[in-house]
């Protein structure tokens, strides 16, 4: 697609108009998205956009000001919503969270659309995402097996990312290294930052005078986290080596209890200081993430890649959250 038109730009053109920072705030969008509903898709097919069959698809500019003025829409779109873009000082309302899920609905039409084409004019069942379109949820495009998303899009979504394609474009073309192809995941969970010794950990907490404990069993250590999430605490978790981007893997984590439903609400708005509707991600042991969530029993998601519904009868098997089976499920976020 050529600039303008763009489904980066479409989709950060909502993002202006709902109160949140262009280039920023694009995955705040998406995680205000569900609490929509998407009834604003037809008025954005008749006005905003002409989509094609094969995903290609033009802008009506004249709803847009990013090409001429220091804003991403116009008076014009604005009388088509309902009224001026959110000033992000204002309560989020009703209508802000429609737009966030009809704009989310649109990019994954697009996108489907997209996959759809390519598997017509090559077909080849496995599908490869990269970049940083992790503002989308993945839904079955009935043509695909088997569908990877490079790790560092999500990871390091945007130009952060690009560092660490420029290091293999120079290492593997320009001096001719050879590329050996191994297994799925070469890049051992983007843990490249820096780690800290037993020894650094203690000065550092001696040098503050901050309160610790050191176990030499690890089950003893695990146990009293485990512990420590079900009664509803929250634990911040460092070992091994800093994640690459923005994404908690389990090295620098915020860890809460799944089965607690007050926990989101602890961590956003007595931890994190952000939006209440802002959302974390489940972790599960991957042998059993098909017996809760929709998803093939050998899929894999380590990286925070993939949004899947639970199963719809899960919630009605137990009476209380604390009777969910989860005990090793805990929710969690960068630190």
């Amino acid at each position: 697609m050529k600039f303008p038109h763009s489904l980066g730009l479409l989709y950060s053109a909502f993002t202006y108009y709902c109160g949140f920072k262009v280039n920023s705030g694009e995955y705040k969008l998406m995680g205000l998205a569900p609490y929509g509903k998407p009834q604003f898709t037809d008025l954005i097919h008749k006005h905003l956009l002409d989509l094609r069959p094969d995903g290609s698809f033009r802008m009506d500019m004249a709803y847009f000001n990013y090409c001429q003025g220091l804003t991403m829409t116009n008076e014009r779109f604005h009388r088509l919503f309902g009224g001026p873009p959110r000033s992000p000082e204002l309560p989020i309302e009703q209508r802000h969270m429609d737009l966030a899920a009809s704009i989310q609905v649109i990019a994954e039409e697009i996108i489907m659309s997209m996959a759809r084409e390519l598997h017509r004019l090559t077909g080849g069942k496995n599908v490869v995402l990269a970049a940083g379109w992790r503002s989308i949820a993945w839904r079955t495009a009935g043509c695909c097996a088997k569908v990877l998303f490079q790790p560092v899009g999500p990871t390091a979504a945007g130009d952060a990312g690009g560092a660490l394609g420029a290091a293999l474009f120079a290492w593997h073309q320009l001096l001719e290294k050879p590329r050996q192809i191994g297994h799925s995941d070469s890049q051992a969970g983007s843990f490249l930052g820096p780690q800290f010794s037993d020894k650094e950990i203690e000065n550092a907490l001696t040098m503050r005078d901050l309160p610790s404990q050191k176990f030499e069993d690890e089950a003893a250590l695990l146990k009293l986290v485990v512990d420590a999430m079900s009664d509803g605490k929250v634990v911040g978790w460092f070992q091994g080596r800093m994640e690459f981007g923005p994404r908690a893997l389990g090295a620098r984590s915020i860890l809460g209890d799944a089965r607690n439903p007050a926990m989101q609400s602890v961590m956003n708005l007595k931890i994190k200081y952000r939006e209440s509707f802002r959302p974390f991600a489940p972790c599960i042991l991957r042998e059993r993430a098909a017996d809760y969530f929709d998803l093939r029993p050998e899929t894999e998601s380590p990286y925070m890649l993939l949004v899947a519904p639970l199963w719809k009868n899960i919630a009605c098997r137990f009476r209380r959250p604390s009777e969910i089976p989860w005990p090793t499920i805990p929710i969690c976020d960068s630190a």
